[in-house]
């Protein structure tokens, strides 16, 4: 129940929900449910692997868990995951094509529990990848976290975005600024939109304790460009070159911030 004590149906109004103690109980066991997915396929996802076989493994976790894949039929998506791989930045569908060696793969997944989001995502090294590929994993990683880092009240959205584009443009990787951060709750997106630069109009939306969102920068090896197929979902970049990217769903804490996706067993990053 949010701080209103309401329990009508939830809208995206534009506002962004402050959420109480019964909230943060709420999107910490969707969270692990979905940070539990993650890990497990730690040991699915290898050369020889379709990413319709991960979907499929990741659709039965979460109805074994009592809970329902976020993107089965959300806007006509009819998969439980995205798996982008390689050149494509983010909203890939599993399909019978194979994982080969040297590929990484993003798996994004988000699972609904009790009406609450449990919204992340995880890049995995496909055998044995290239150092290139290794690099522009670990800078996505840390870029991410270097956001977080910034969540606690007082702070702005600004504070974020600037911290996530400074690090990852110091690692010359460009940043992608088609797709953003969202909140989230009940429901899958929500207000704000999580800007993962800088940008002037963020610099004054200040963090407040009880506010969720998420925070998933996709960061380029080429140019920051990036297309959207004609199946109206996958992205890639323009110039074909490598793309990564992690999320995390956060709520704002009276001193911090709590990491409602942290994996259970430290498999946040690879190698695992």
């Amino acid at each position: 129940m949010s701080e209103t004590g309401t329990e009508a149906a939830p809208v995206r109004d534009g506002q962004i929900k402050r959420h109480g103690p019964d909230d943060f109980a709420g999107m910490r066991k969707a969270g692990q449910i979905s940070a539990r997915a993650l890990d497990m396929l730690v040991d699915v996802v290898k050369p020889g692997v379709t990413t319709q076989q991960i979907d499929d493994v990741v659709r039965e976790f979460f109805l074994k868990e009592g809970a329902a894949p976020a993107t089965l039929f959300y806007r006509g998506y009819t998969k439980s995951s995205c798996t982008s791989i390689n050149h494509v930045v983010c909203h890939g569908i599993p399909n019978d094509k194979a994982l080969k060696d040297g590929d990484i793969v993003n798996i994004d997944v988000t699972c609904i529990k009790d009406g609450w989001h449990g919204d992340t995502s995880r890049m995995y090294p496909v055998g044995e990848v290239r150092r290139k590929a290794e690099r522009l994993v670990e800078v996505t990683y840390q870029s991410m976290m270097r956001g977080i880092e910034q969540v606690k009240p007082g702070n702005t959205f600004g504070d974020i975005g600037r911290a996530i584009q400074e690090h990852a443009e110091a690692q010359r990787f460009s940043i992608v600024r088609d797709f953003c951060g969202h909140g989230l709750g009940r429901l899958f997106h929500d207000a704000p939109n999580v800007l993962h630069f800088d940008e002037k109009g963020m610099r004054t939306a200040v963090l407040e304790t009880g506010m969720f969102f998420t925070i998933e920068p996709m960061l380029n090896a080429g140019k920051a460009g990036v297309k959207v197929l004609g199946d109206g979902w996958t992205a890639v970049t323009r110039d074909k070159t490598l793309s990564a990217q992690f999320e995390h769903s956060v709520g704002v804490t009276e001193d911090g911030v709590e990491i409602f996706t942290k994996s259970p067993q430290g498999l946040d990053c690879p190698p695992y």
